[in-house]
């Protein structure tokens, strides 16, 4: 007989996947995750299928039509803030779920404010010039930042992932949106995994051993 919502445990699932040890440490980590769209909105579930205690999310937008075919959205959020939609989403996967979100526009002013708890943050963001404020502005005050880059059309070149220090980028690092190559779920979704995963290996190692947190 399942539990019901309020009693529900997640380490209960993970019990046959990882050591107490590594469950443990991914129960008291704390990721940040600026933009709740595609990359956001896919890589939160995967960490919180993936037994994360605490994710910090922040956005302005709300859900619109076109969002649907690749964030991880629903008809019943249309019009609401990413940020509470993927909230109610999450906790109905996640009930034991640490969710803080952020409904506001994202800026180098008020990163550190919002992301100021969290060693890991994956940036997630369209405009090429906020991405590189956030990037910036997070490695300056000390976070480890996984951005992703390329993930237009569908097909196209391997996705890859370049670790440079407290930066680890995923994607295609070429393809660019335009109307002949839209974003679409297929390699939005491989991106946002890899961002996930990227962040997995920081709290748990890359192999055996001890799990760490940046």
């Amino acid at each position: 007989m399942i539990s019901p919502a309020a009693d529900f445990d997640w380490d209960a699932v993970m019990a046959a996947h990882l050591s107490a040890a590594r469950r443990a440490a991914l129960a008291a980590a704390q990721v940040g995750i600026a933009g709740a769209g595609g990359l956001g909105s896919n890589a939160a579930f995967m960490l919180a299928r993936s037994g994360i205690g605490h994710l910090v999310v922040a956005d302005h937008d709300t859900v619109s039509l076109s969002n649907l075919n690749r964030q991880a959205y629903a008809p019943k959020h249309l019009g609401r803030p990413k940020v509470l939609a993927l909230q109610d989403a999450l906790q109905e996967v996640r009930p034991d779920l640490d969710i803080q979100p952020h409904v506001l526009r994202l800026s180098r002013a008020n990163l550190n404010t919002v992301f100021k708890n969290c060693g890991i943050v994956i940036e997630a963001v369209d405009d090429p010039a906020l991405k590189r404020d956030l990037i910036e502005g997070l490695l300056e005050n000390g976070h480890t930042v996984i951005a992703a880059s390329g993930m237009a059309g569908w097909g196209g070149p391997p996705m890859k992932r370049r670790d440079m220090g407290r930066l680890i980028v995923t994607g295609d690092f070429i393809s660019e949106l335009s109307p002949e190559r839209p974003p679409m779920a297929p390699r939005v979704v491989m991106a946002a995994a890899m961002q996930a995963d990227a962040a997995l290996s920081l709290i748990l190692g890359n192999h055996a051993g001890t799990p760490k947190q940046p």
